[in-house]
């Protein structure tokens, strides 16, 4: 077995000095472009990889941002958070970081795993999922200065958000189906949405309400809600085909599934979060560019960071919609 690969074999063959190596590593803004390039490609020829206990004995950083994984649920709107997973362990290696994963089934039991895990693993930092109103999480995070950003938007404290968010324009997202929808000819478009108090869902509804009004359309009694899943949608399109809707825009492509269940020729469905479902069965869905939230997070959280006092900081992303042979 060749000898590893040390930083002093790195420097010599770079021709620099250990110090520099170690800065392109842990400082590399104070190194200069030319220099950076050129140690990290010796770096790759080379095949080093640094110790990562000695780097975190000597930058106090473990290179860790941890996060929840959530259960699949009914295994199609469970990919969303798969796919945002995939791109936040693509972007956070990138920036020189790992990705550490728990699990929680509600905000105390997650704030008593952030408490484990600080103790245990000292992560740099976490992502925060599934926000919604009144999250005691980000109380918690904010009051131990603790560094993290959420991909969702802190639902209860817009405008006046203490902390970094990165989110997808839900509303954006319904508007551009309704609007489709509408040009096709469509005046009688429903909605099938989720419960009220809900961040995600009221934005997502807001957003075909909106649309309708600027058509000069009423809204009226188009609107059911429920639990998201197949069932829900099924039972929603029922009455609301009853009630005359002649299109549905829903708030998931498990409740649009449930719609094409029960729709018949002629009724166009829009679904939200474009799974691999939706293209399977011909769905039209919003996208969410999921892989640059991602990266927008890991930029948000390097960025604090290297910040003594950085300054709260957003990004709202735009969708766009996937057009296929249900509407």
């Amino acid at each position: 077995m060749a000898d590893k690969v040390t930083i002093t074999d790195v420097a010599r063959a770079a021709g620099v000095s250990r110090q520099t190596v170690s800065n392109t590593l842990n400082s590399p803004e104070v190194v200069r472009d030319e220099t950076r390039r050129h140690v990290l490609e010796v770096i790759a020829r080379l095949g080093y990889r640094a110790n990562q206990a000695a780097r975190q004995m000597r930058t106090g950083r473990s290179r860790l941002i941890a996060i929840r994984i959530d259960p699949g649920g009914d295994g199609i709107n469970g990919s969303v958070l798969d796919r945002f997973l995939h791109g936040l362990t693509e972007s956070a290696a990138r920036a020189g970081y790992r990705i550490l994963l728990y699990t929680a089934h509600d905000d105390r039991s997650e704030i008593a795993t952030f408490e484990d895990l600080i103790a245990s693993y000292e992560p740099d930092a976490f992502v925060l999922t599934a926000t919604h109103h009144d999250d005691l999480r980000t109380s918690w995070l904010l009051e131990r200065r603790v560094p993290f950003v959420a991909f969702g938007r802190p639902w209860s404290d817009l405008p006046r958000t203490q902390h970094p968010w990165v989110d997808v324009d839900g509303a954006a997202g319904t508007a551009a189906a309704t609007r489709h929808l509408l040009a096709a000819g469509h005046r009688r478009v429903g909605f099938v949405g989720w419960p009220p108090g809900s961040g995600v869902g009221d934005d997502r509804r807001a957003g075909w309400e909106r649309t309708l009004a600027e058509h000069g359309l009423r809204p009226d009694d188009l609107h059911r809600a429920g639990e998201d899943g197949i069932a829900t949608g099924e039972s929603a399109a029922r009455d609301l085909l009853g009630a005359g809707a002649t299109a549905l825009v829903c708030a998931s492509d498990s409740l649009a599934l449930g719609a094409l269940n029960v729709a018949g020729p002629g009724v166009a469905v829009t679904g939200f979060d474009d799974t691999p479902v939706a293209g399977a069965i011909g769905l039209t869905s919003v996208h969410q560019p999921l892989g640059e939230a991602a990266a927008a997070c890991v930029a948000l959280l390097t960025r604090a960071l290297d910040s003594a006092e950085p300054p709260a900081t957003h990004m709202l992303l735009q969708p766009s919609l996937t057009i296929r042979r249900s509407a």
